[in-house]
């Protein structure tokens, strides 16, 4: 769990030992912010240029990579290092592209309170954190990075939750920020109790990238905590299978040893994992510790980004790469969350190729082309709209595994019966044949 890198940095560290490395406040708290800081704990010399480029960076866009992370860089080769490119400002997020917007998704204008944006009709983001680990290079929030590295008051997330309330046809709440995890327990439990007391409210999601660059947040407290508000959901963001770590995978060994469902977001990023045998590797490696890809992201038209994008061909090519070459459950689906926030758009490879009215004509992922036979006749179920009185196919109650029987009916008050007549009895026989005549 502990290599001679991260012995290195901890060295770096006056008094700090390996309890230090396991605390997650001290490796937030240790964040490296600075050039000259960086390259001693790393025992690297950055070119000159790149120094003086690192300054005009961090006065718009500031760095902050935990010692964790930092010792996951390859200083052999540290310019082509995935984790490198993430983490340290690069000359190119000054170029600021005509399509490049502050807030491409319009998450502030989808917003009917502060720390909500509410965009698709049944779930909202709850931003609870402004707050995080590090500073990932590629962050879609980048408008915010440095500028509000702070915690929102109990007074003010009240307010997202009383919309909540509010709002019945909310039915999933996606809590964001920042990152969530960087808030303490006893914070978190009280958000989580809060929402379970709204009876639509029926699945809570957390968004947070702790297992990737601050895994010992992951810790027994904070599990069993979240243990006592199921249902819940965890998506994560890895981009690289380097980031795969020892401690990475105990810390999601620890989450789905709770029971609690672990997906994972992936950004396309130029240099980083665009190559299809990077991104098979990645979601392997995931799956197999339980986590279940779940987006494939174009990178947005956040500001400073440009140089991260790839073609949308890229990202086509890397799913044809993937559908019918690997297990479904390894598949992400490969999204674009549409400037203006017109949410999240699937892209995925042409399948159909044509149709008439009796037959389907289709390719798979060897480039077989097969046909799929059309019904001769379908008739449609008659719709009258009038849902409350359906008597057709819209039986939406769980189903019931077991009924009354016997005396048990009598007593129900739930069971209308009022008495339990024998199979034959005569004089009932007698009732049925003179209504028959």
């Amino acid at each position: 769990m502990f290599n001679d890198a991260q012995q290195d940095i901890l060295d770096g560290f006056e008094g700090a030992d390996r309890a230090n490395w396991n605390d997650w406040r001290w490796q937030v708290k240790h964040c490296i912010r600075d050039l000259e800081q960086f390259e001693r704990l790393l025992n690297v010399k950055l070119p000159e240029k790149l120094e003086e480029e690192f300054r005009k960076i961090t006065e718009l866009f500031p760095m902050s990579v935990t010692p964790y992370y930092l010792s996951l860089i390859n200083t052999d080769n540290y310019e082509n290092d995935p984790v490198f490119k993430q983490s340290f400002p690069g000359i190119n997020e000054l170029v600021i592209g005509s399509s490049d917007m502050d807030d491409p998704l319009h998450e502030d204008r989808d917003s009917p309170v502060e720390g909500v944006t509410h965009r698709y009709p049944d779930r909202v983001l709850l931003l609870v954190s402004n707050r995080c680990a590090m500073y990932c290079r590629h962050c879609t929030r980048k408008r915010m990075v440095g500028d509000r590295d702070s915690i929102p008051d109990k007074a003010q997330i009240m307010k997202g939750i009383d919309y909540i309330r509010n709002t019945p046809r909310v039915r999933d709440v996606l809590l964001s920020g920042g990152d969530p995890f960087l808030l303490s327990d006893d914070y978190i439990d009280w958000i989580l109790t809060e929402l379970h007391k709204i009876k639509h409210v029926e699945v809570i999601r957390i968004g947070t990238r702790t297992p990737v660059v601050l895994p010992q947040r992951i810790t027994p407290e904070l599990v069993t905590m979240l243990k006592k508000h199921h249902p819940l959901w965890i998506n994560t963001h890895f981009n690289h299978p380097r980031e795969l770590t020892a401690t990475s995978r105990r810390a999601l060994a620890m989450l789905a040893d709770a029971g609690i469902p672990l997906g994972n977001q992936s950004v396309l990023l130029a240099g980083v994992n665009d190559c299809p045998r990077i991104m098979r590797s990645l979601v392997h490696k995931l799956v197999y510790n339980r986590v279940r890809p779940y987006y494939l992201y174009q990178c947005d038209l956040s500001r400073g980004l440009a140089h991260f994008r790839t073609p949308v061909g890229k990202g086509i090519e890397i799913m044809e790469n993937l559908i019918g070459h690997t297990s479904g459950f390894c598949v992400p689906t490969y999204v674009i969350d549409a400037p203006g926030g017109g949410g999240k758009i699937p892209v995925m490879p042409n399948y159909l190729i044509s149709w008439s009215t009796n037959k389907v004509v289709l390719r798979n992922y060897e480039g077989v082309i097969t046909t799929y036979k059309e019904p001769d006749s379908y008739e449609p179920t008659f719709c009258d709209r009038n849902c409350d009185n359906c008597d057709l196919e819209l039986a939406l109650d769980d189903a019931e595994e077991w009924r009354a029987v016997g005396i048990q009916k009598l007593l129900a008050d739930y069971d209308k019966s009022i008495s339990l007549v024998p199979e034959g009895n005569a004089r009932h026989s007698r009732r049925d044949d003179e209504d028959q005549a």
